[in-house]
């Protein structure tokens, strides 16, 4: 019997036909990037309220690390604001304009020097 990773057509789409037999497909496993400690992540707070039918959302971006990190920074930073988001592809998203909460709130858990 098969394995099912060996027989997954759909993450095969791109490639070519082979006739050795020799043949087995290489998955491009992307390696996640280590998490980096808080004090040297540089994380960016921005508002954006492009193409959100004129809603506010707060976007941190410059996150380096694992997936299951960043969503669970996002989890965190979500629930002290008391609302909802997302956390994906190395960015985090709060609805409504947080930057001066976010910004108090990176800067106690050690993500940003105080200037």
């Amino acid at each position: 019997m098969a394995r099912k990773k060996d027989n997954d057509w759909k993450a095969r789409l791109g490639v070519v036909y082979s006739t050795s037999d020799n043949y087995d497909y290489s998955y491009d496993a992307q390696e996640e990037a280590e998490t980096l400690p808080a004090s040297r992540q540089k994380l960016r707070i921005q508002l954006d309220k492009k193409q959100r039918a004129g809603k506010k959302v707060t976007i941190i971006t410059g996150f380096i690390g694992t997936e299951d990190d960043l969503k669970t920074l996002g989890k965190f930073l979500k629930s002290k604001c008391g609302v909802g988001g997302s956390a994906k592809n190395g960015e985090i998203l709060i609805q409504g304009d947080f930057r001066d909460r976010l910004r108090e709130i990176l800067v106690k858990e050690g993500y940003y020097q105080a200037t």
